[in-house]
């Protein structure tokens, strides 16, 4: 067995069954694609590398050929290897993965060119409308160059999606391997939620004590990143409003900040999305603020807790589907479900996700989606969740 082949599906079955076909041109961002390549295929995918003669220069075809497990295409000959993986052919490969594209192989293609092993692969696979995503990476005046920027619209108004690339030091950088793996799973999903806009609201408020002190709630945010993850790769336009969280950020979301209900409840009035998922564990109370820092040295302190408004409450317009999530602690499942049946009428929200706490833990998690007619036990891992709950969303 090919040491790729041990890798493949290890980090998950989104990509289980799908040809990749990779092609590498002559940025030094070449250098990062055996790590991309190993990232696909943890997720399932068959990679084939197609290296152009300037990405000879940074990166070698046996280096390639142990990343993928897959004979590297460095030359187009008598075994038409273009027309192989990407004419209309019942084996054809699924998608053309372009990372990194110079400036150079964007307006060759734009220009119908396809005078290297990647812009033959290109010319091919547009004409045979296989899926195509460029990561653009070059230095930023020649991406910013108006010609170069012409053609990246051009191949955009062709169907051809670009991923990245990130500005930095006067740099347009390849974008990170996981905004590039998550391009490839959304363009290779069911697409469901596609033309969809969901909003996660995420993570735990922190309410001031004084300068320094908060109160808050206990929460990690991995329930609102999965959530927002699964919506994403079905194809949903997706925003992620997280409070304080445990879990890092993915790179390829929209992600706002905020710290206590106070700063969450201004924004609300200018919600536009047609699904919005509060899996946030907010604060009910908050104190009234001490002017300062309360000395350490005093021996007793006296809070007063006051009751917040309820987000909740506040999301529910027509037409718009919104889930909230109730906890409890050490309670019986009627006892959950009654709890979360109260919600329901309570918020007049459309879906109330009910879980007791002793059965939340890192990366799993056991729950009950209510419905005001019935309801659905899952448990599993916080990714299954989040994919059964969009299944019961669309089923609204």
């Amino acid at each position: 067995m090919h040491p790729a082949d041990a890798l493949r599906g290890t980090k998950s079955k989104k990509l289980q069954g799908k040809r990749i076909v990779l092609g590498i041109t002559g940025s030094i961002a070449a250098v990062e694609c055996f790590e991309l390549a190993r990232e696909l295929i943890r997720h399932g995918a068959q990679v084939h590398a197609v290296v152009s003669a300037d990405a000879l220069k940074l990166v070698t075809p046996w280096a390639m050929e142990f990343a993928t497990g897959n004979d590297v295409i460095d030359v187009i000959d008598g075994r038409v290897q273009h027309v192989s993986l990407l004419d209309d052919t019942p084996d054809k490969a699924d998608l053309l993965l372009i990372a990194p594209c110079t400036a150079n192989t964007i307006s060759k293609i734009a220009c119908g060119i396809d005078d290297t092993t990647v812009t033959t692969m290109a010319t091919i696979a547009i004409g045979s409308h296989a899926p195509i995503i460029i990561a653009p990476a070059m230095h930023l005046a020649m991406y910013e160059n108006p010609l170069v920027m012409k053609n990246v619209e051009t191949l955009r108004q062709a169907g051809i999606e670009f991923v990245g690339p990130r500005i930095a030091d006067k740099k347009a950088k390849i974008a990170s391997n996981e905004e590039i793996v998550e391009a490839v799973i959304r363009r290779l999903s069911n697409n469901d939620l596609a033309g969809r806009k969901v909003l996660v609201i995420g993570g735990s408020s922190e309410e001031p004590i004084d300068d320094m002190r908060v109160i808050t709630n206990k929460g990690t945010g991995e329930s609102a990143v999965a959530i927002a993850r699964a919506a994403y790769e079905r194809g949903a336009d997706v925003d992620l409003w997280m409070g304080h969280a445990t879990v890092p950020m993915p790179s390829f979301l929209r992600v706002r900040r905020f710290s206590a209900v106070e700063d969450l409840t201004p924004l609300l009035d200018n919600i536009d999305h047609g699904i919005v998922i509060v899996p946030a564990a907010l604060s009910d109370f908050a104190p009234a603020k001490a002017e300062g820092k309360i000395s350490s040295s005093r021996s007793e302190v006296e809070l007063k807790l006051c009751a917040l408004p309820k987000v909740i409450d506040e999301l529910k317009r027509t037409g718009r589907v919104v889930v909230a999530f109730k906890a409890e602690s050490n309670v019986t499942r009627d006892k959950l479900v009654h709890k979360a049946r109260e919600r329901l009428r309570s918020s007049s929200v459309d879906l109330v996700v009910a879980n007791d706490l002793k059965d939340v833990h890192e990366g799993r998690t056991r729950a009950i989606i209510v419905r005001k007619r019935g309801e659905r036990d899952v448990e599993g891992t916080k990714e299954e969740l989040a994919n059964a709950l969009l299944d019961e969303i669309l089923s609204l």
